[in-house]
């Protein structure tokens, strides 16, 4: 081996280890914050994991919502190695992940208190996909998390084998999806691994995650009361206007649940974000992606004459491999049959398009799927933006560098 090769060998990062975890053999029993494992295997995987955050270093582990890359939260030397692994821009603050109520309040200041719809919200949806905006106890939190903002956002995931980490570790972790910034978060540690391979020592394996989006972010600390969608996700609008109507009934006021974006603009939110996802486009995987609007448009185009002209400029010299992500009983499956020549179609089926949770599911490995498959572009077809269709399309909207409206 020449001297050259041999350096370049000693500089290669170590390969990544994955460690499979049993979901089911985590259980919290009720009264405690602290798991039982009855799994050897889970449990020594946990306790690597957990020594390895201790000291000052990256793991990637599972959630409900989406694989999450986690670091300790109260640690500026630690979080800084979240931006570093994926490149991530430091005014992007990180969402923090608690195990339990008694670790949530050392980041808050000391007076502070729930208001009524925050206690109604986190006894809903906590442990659960709904991550709340919080002042931040400015001795405890670095401002690295938090962009240097005076605020925090805060959840704690359900996923046991997520949970227990944080538990077992003792100590809060930042955690944004464990992916190159800007990619499609993954849900399956197959994703992560091939995105992250080198640049982090373990992936705990739980299995594919339940929801598939992120998590949902509000904000409710605005004079008004109300609760101000930042980020739709894995909790859906009605079910957070549905839990305020039903446990705040004896209120004079309910709050309103206002989406940003659809229900009012915050332009100095946009520039300087409170939480993840609000100023940089996300969820892109390498190839361009095309949001095919087949539902709310009056000037359309026919589907076959988009294709072709897509095909002709420029004129392709072999078959063109389009991937497509539309619902189960999508018009557009019938329409790829009619058209061959030149192209080779992948097809992805996100599920009927009456169930929003499975489309919600099945989107990002949607897209990384079909990027692992090596297609040349990917239309997405547009869903009704109702309960986790409305998070469905906040994605795709990031994802998409180009919008056509077509009819079948």
């Amino acid at each position: 081996m020449s001297l050259t090769r041999f350096f370049r060998f000693l500089c290669m990062a170590p390969a990544t280890r994955i460690l499979k975890c049993d979901v089911q053999a985590v259980v919290f029993p009720q009264g405690t914050d602290q798991p039982t494992v009855s799994s050897q295997d889970t449990h020594d995987a946990l306790r690597t994991a957990a020594d390895h955050l201790l000291s000052g270093n990256t793991v990637v582990f599972p959630t409900e919502t989406v694989y999450g890359l986690g670091a300790l939260a109260l640690d500026d030397k630690a979080a800084a190695k979240i931006f570093e692994t994926k490149g991530r821009p430091p005014d992007n603050p990180l969402i923090v992940h608690v195990s339990s109520m008694s670790m949530l309040q050392p980041l808050l200041p000391s007076d502070y208190t729930f208001s009524p719809a925050y206690q109604v919200l986190m006894k809903r949806f906590w442990p659960g996909a709904l991550t709340f905006l919080f002042p931040r106890n400015a001795d405890v939190v670095p401002t690295i998390i938090t962009a240097g903002q005076p605020t925090v956002a805060v959840r704690m995931p359900s996923h046991p084998i997520a949970r227990a980490l944080i538990a077992v570790a003792q100590a809060p972790l930042a955690a944004p999806s464990a992916n190159i910034s800007g990619k499609p978060s993954p849900t399956r540690a197959e994703h992560v691994h091939r995105d992250l391979d080198g640049k982090v020592a373990y992936i705990l394996d739980g299995g594919p995650c339940g929801v598939g989006l992120e998590s949902t972010v509000i904000d409710g600390l605005h004079p008004d009361g109300d609760i101000r969608v930042l980020r739709p996700g894995g909790v859906t609008v009605e079910d957070i206007e549905q839990a305020l109507r039903q446990d705040m009934s004896d209120k004079t006021t309910i709050p309103r649940v206002l989406v940003h974006k659809r229900d009012y603009a915050d332009e100095t939110i946009e520039a300087v974000p409170t939480t993840p996802g609000m100023k940089y486009r996300h969820y892109s995987p390498a190839v361009p992606v095309t949001l095919l609007l087949t539902q709310s448009q009056s000037k359309t185009i026919p589907f076959q004459d988009y294709i072709r002209n897509l095909l002709q400029n420029p004129t392709p010299s072999s078959a063109v491999k389009i991937g497509v992500l539309a619902p189960t009983d999508s018009r557009i499956w019938d329409q790829l049959s009619s058209i061959v020549q030149q192209v080779e179609w992948h097809r992805h089926d996100l599920g009927p398009s009456d169930t929003p949770p499975v489309i919600a599911h099945r989107l990002f490995d949607g897209l990384l799927s079909l990027e692992q498959r090596g297609v040349d572009m990917m239309l997405i077809e547009e869903v009704l933006e109702e309960r986790e269709g409305l998070a469905v399309m906040n994605r795709v909207r990031k994802a998409a560098g180009d919008t056509v409206a077509v009819h079948f």
